[in-house]
């Protein structure tokens, strides 16, 4: 009789265990991108979806979940651009961010730096955000601008402050089954490698900063990197070297591309 209520007791708790976990965690069956994918980024233009790469990573709010539901027919993987670390005033939900949150430029026009110690108000608003880019399809988010303590923003945002909201930001992906790539933030990929899925880096070979992404490939995390300055020549042989992802872009990024 004890062994049969022991029993019965682990079964019980299996059952908690199960129907206490939230509704939307997919977390477990999410994309792991892998070192060495072929990817295209295209934000402006015209989607042209005929590139022959395995991953696509292209603007969230302005591509449909029909756009990305061709993208899969056609086998390819799908990152949704987000800005979540500045506002940019073209946003359909721009009207949402209270002026006390809204700091700087960040050198694109309509666009500025976001308080991101504020997440009392940017929590429920970059939920929004991630939970569009469930809703249409995407396996990933890519979001941008995650390095705010490291520019001039108007506020005085710590090392410690972007920690927490970079991790902020990948948990809201994983909740909802998402991967989630570190865009830039070189200096906290130490700390964040454990938090993010894989990376997006612009320009780290013009700037001699590629070895601080091996990390992410020693831990089996693609590395998807592009230049805009330098011919391929200059760093496709490093790129191939270090496992990265890499491509020479135009900085309107559009369709066109050249790869290593």
């Amino acid at each position: 009789m004890r062994r049969f209520l022991t029993l019965l007791a682990v079964l019980l708790l299996a059952l908690t265990a199960c129907t206490s976990a939230p509704d939307d965690d997919r977390s477990g069956d999410r994309w792991r991108p892998a070192p060495g994918l072929d990817w295209q980024w295209q934000l402006s233009g015209r989607l042209d979806p005929a590139v022959d790469v395995p991953v696509y990573d292209v603007d969230g709010f302005d591509q449909s979940a029909a756009t990305v539901a061709d993208l899969h027919r056609r086998g390819r993987k799908v990152i949704c651009y987000l800005s979540t670390g500045a506002w940019e005033e073209f946003r359909p939900d721009a009207a949402k961010f209270p002026a006390a949150v809204l700091g700087r430029g960040n050198g694109w026009p309509g666009e500025r730096w976001l308080d991101i110690r504020r997440t009392d108000v940017l929590e429920p608003l970059m939920a929004a955000r991630i939970d569009m880019c469930r809703a249409k399809g995407f396996d990933a988010v890519e979001p941008d601008n995650m390095d705010g303590y490291a520019n001039r923003t108007g506020f005085p945002l710590t090392a410690a402050d972007q920690l927490r909201y970079n991790r902020l930001i990948a948990r809201l992906a994983h909740e909802r089954g998402l991967a989630v790539g570190l865009k830039n933030d070189l200096d906290q990929i130490p700390e964040l490698l454990p938090d993010f899925d894989f990376a997006v880096n612009e320009q780290c070979a013009e700037y001699e900063e590629c070895e601080l992404l091996v990390p992410f490939v020693r831990a089996g995390k693609a590395v998807f990197h592009v230049e805009y300055e330098l011919p391929t020549g200059a760093f496709c042989p490093q790129s191939r070297k270090l496992g990265l992802s890499s491509m020479l872009k135009r900085y309107d990024l559009g369709a066109w591309r050249r790869p290593c």
